[in-house]
């Protein structure tokens, strides 16, 4: 709980015009209740409780940061309505504290995003906003959550380096963060168990839909090295990482052909990397601050984004079934709307390449436009050097020339 913030109110300056333009401003003050803290919204100018659906108990910033300096309140709060654009994306427990550093969910959708974020009160988490629309879905999952409307974000304006001072139009990047990270379809339902060591193990629950695996590991080798795309699937098993910008994306996808292989069964296919190429110290270092191992988030990763999963429900099934792109009786479908959120998601990932090869294509313009100007100066510098050398070359510069 905060006693005072006031030294570290934000100011107009430190926060976009897009937020500071609109009398949109209560106060709040943590208070606990039923053994929680809550941050209550306070009312600006009368100093009683407020409410994020009644514009009266709202005010301008700069009332709410005089407000909020007398120490009757623990800091100012932005609200949400239908009338603005903005929406704000809030990311709890991905910071940590003492070193400044998110984890790696954190980081890609803050990086996807780009636009004005900020670090939360308790210094754990963040929050970033855009311009965009949320879709009629849930808008709350795990540790990631998004106001559109009657809700209030507190503010802080400890802005994170890198990221604009602006609150930017990011509607399909906001569509896609919000399908990968906060979308009902596709949701894997697991419970996390610490066992002996570093080593983990997911249980599922009685909602979860992936078949799961009846193939014992060398089996499971064996079919995945024989399939259609085996020779992709043996490299990465030798540990080879050809083709991959960076050893982390060679793990996803080798995790995620596990995945497919396994049946969703995240025990076999930890047990399976580990016997692969492409072990090293990392897989148990715990690179998240909910304390999560890189190994456990890529696992998770590779399941929930797995939509076919192999089931040797039939005698003689090949290994060809395990093709990616095949259908066989030997494949589980979940359902034809996860494919079609999948198509989706391939869309929005296009949609992004396209939007990075603009950005280059601009910044490469921009570097043969500095390029020529450049090349421009220098031959005007090697003119005039060339005009003074012969000025001091001249007896009759002697007459005027300053320094002489």
């Amino acid at each position: 709980m905060h006693n005072s913030m006031s030294e570290s109110l934000p100011t107009g300056s430190d926060l976009p015009t897009a937020l500071t333009s609109r009398d949109q401003w209560l106060c709040w003050r943590a208070e606990e209740r039923d053994g929680k803290v809550t941050k209550v919204p306070i009312n600006p100018i009368s100093g009683k409780f407020a409410s994020t659906t009644d514009s009266e108990t709202w005010s301008d910033i700069q009332t709410a940061i005089n407000q909020a300096r007398n120490g009757s309140v623990d800091g100012i709060g932005f609200v949400f309505t239908d009338e603005d654009p903005i929406v704000g994306v809030d990311l709890d427990d991905c910071r940590i504290p003492e070193t400044g550093n998110p984890c790696e969910w954190a980081t890609d959708i803050i990086t996807r995003l780009d636009s004005f974020t900020e670090v939360s009160p308790s210094g754990t988490g963040y929050h970033v906003l855009v311009e965009g629309s949320l879709p009629d879905d849930r808008n709350r999952k795990g540790d990631i959550e998004c106001y559109e409307t009657a809700r209030f974000f507190t503010v802080t304006g400890d802005h994170v380096d890198g990221t604009p001072m602006t609150v930017e139009s990011r509607v399909k990047q906001l569509k896609a963060v919000h399908r990968e990270y906060l979308r009902e379809d596709g949701d894997s339902d697991v419970s996390v168990k610490e066992s002996t060591g570093d080593n983990f193990v997911i249980e599922r629950t009685d909602t979860d839909t992936t078949p799961g695996s009846s193939l014992p590991d060398q089996d499971l080798i064996e079919r995945a090295k024989n399939a259609a795309n085996g020779e992709k699937f043996d490299r990465l098993w030798r540990g080879n990482t050809a083709g991959y910008e960076s050893h982390s994306e060679a793990d996803m996808a080798l995790c995620s052909l596990l995945a497919f292989w396994t049946g969703g069964d995240s025990g076999q296919l930890d047990r399976l990397f580990r016997e692969s190429g492409l072990i090293r110290d990392k897989w148990d270092e715990r690179h998240f601050a909910d304390g999560s191992t890189y190994g456990k988030k890529t696992i998770e990763r590779a399941i929930a984004g797995t939509d076919e999963f192999y089931e040797p429900t039939k005698e003689g099934s090949t290994a060809a079934e395990g093709s990616e792109t095949e259908r066989s009786d030997g494949v589980s479908s979940k359902t034809s709307t996860n494919r079609e959120s999948v198509r989706e998601r391939a869309s929005d990932r296009l949609e992004r390449i396209e939007e990075l090869e603009t950005e280059l294509q601009e910044a490469l313009d921009e570097t043969d436009r500095l390029r020529s100007e450049l090349e421009a100066e220098r031959e005007r510098r090697r003119e005039l050097e060339a005009e003074l050398g012969a000025i001091e070359e001249s007896p009759e510069s002697e007459s005027w020339l300053p320094w002489r």
